[in-house]
């Protein structure tokens, strides 16, 4: 099968197309022949070997896919040679034309939902729903910032922050970000390489501050995000795209009320499979009548996966990018 190889941590150049053996599935699992893989952030950190965890070199990256089961192994009872499905791997592996997971890892898909769009709905709406509904508590008629809005992760933020009924307001470097923000749900945008965040979230919410804050960027930003949150807010730490891990100032939120709260869907879902597996159904059952809909950026094929990683680490991708094998 084609598969796109780490064999040594470093550039993401340096990713190989590799044919290997089809992986066997084991007690409990399934094998998805892959269709669509989603391309995410932490994936160029993996290879990169600056992730939270490095797998034993070589392997295969990639966390999430859509595709149709081909094989089961014993005790599996809910899905059969077949079944369109959207998975998970938490061994990572989904760069490749197929890839086992466990059972419990994988969604029957709506007939209304393609390939592509499943594939690229997990991680990052994945990551919104659990940050929003389940850290941040965001309740209706709240206001929910949203930091790299336009990205995967910040354009799902956006979407589900719409359909809570919050008042969202996205944060974004370019004009086109901001119009593709607005287009999928938030309210007002700014941009940040034009106007200072700190006083355009003063001014839209007359002086309160934002209840929320989703961001996945961190970095420069931090220092005037600490000072938008409203009494009570909530700062969503997602992760940082900025590349810099900002130093926060405690009396901040000590002056503020405010709760700084760290979101890692990854150690969510291994900690809480049960709650994870009802978020993730709940998402299909709304990407099903188009509450949530992955914004796709480009579909590209598996072996030029390097070069979509390089399009994310750039920050040029609006929305997701997609691998077909």
């Amino acid at each position: 099968m084609d598969a796109m190889v780490c064999e040594q941590y470093g550039p993401v150049k340096n990713l190989k197309h590799r044919q290997l053996t089809k992986p066997t599935p084991g007690p409990g699992e399934i094998r998805v022949r892959v269709s669509a893989v989603g391309v995410n952030f932490p994936d160029a950190l993996l290879v990169q070997g600056l992730y939270q965890v490095k797998p034993e070199l070589p392997f295969i990256p990639g966390i999430e896919c859509a595709g149709t089961v081909d094989a089961v192994g014993e005790r599996v009872s809910d899905f059969s040679p077949g079944d369109r499905v959207a998975a998970m791997s938490p061994r990572f592996g989904t760069y490749a034309a197929a890839v086992t997971v466990p059972a419990s890892h994988a969604y029957p898909l709506p007939p209304t939902l393609e390939f592509a769009q499943a594939g690229a709905l997990l991680c990052a709406h994945g990551t919104a729903y659990h940050a929003l509904v389940q850290r941040g508590a965001l309740q209706t008629g709240e206001t929910l910032l949203v930091t790299g809005a336009a990205g995967g992760t910040g354009l799902a933020a956006v979407q589900i922050g719409h359909a809570l009924g919050a008042r969202v307001i996205a944060a974004c470097s370019t004009q086109e970000k901001m119009d593709t923000a607005r287009q999928h749900g938030a309210d007002v945008a700014i941009n940040t390489s034009e106007d200072d965040i700190r006083e355009a979230v003063k001014s839209l919410t007359g002086g309160a501050g934002a209840d929320v804050i989703f961001d996945p960027v961190g970095g420069t930003l931090a220092g005037s995000l600490s000072r938008s949150l409203g009494w009570n807010g909530r700062w969503l730490i997602i992760g940082f795209a900025d590349g810099e891990i900002p130093q926060l100032p405690l009396n901040l939120p000590l002056v503020k009320g405010y709760s700084v709260v760290g979101v890692f869907w990854g150690s969510f879902c291994e900690n809480e499979p049960a709650q994870a597996q009802a978020n993730h159904q709940q998402l299909f059952n709304m990407a099903a009548v188009g509450t949530v809909q992955p914004r796709l950026h480009a579909v590209m094929p598996l072996t030029q996966a390097a070069n979509a990683l390089e399009t994310i680490q750039q920050r040029l991708v609006q929305g997701k990018i997609v691998l077909e094998p």
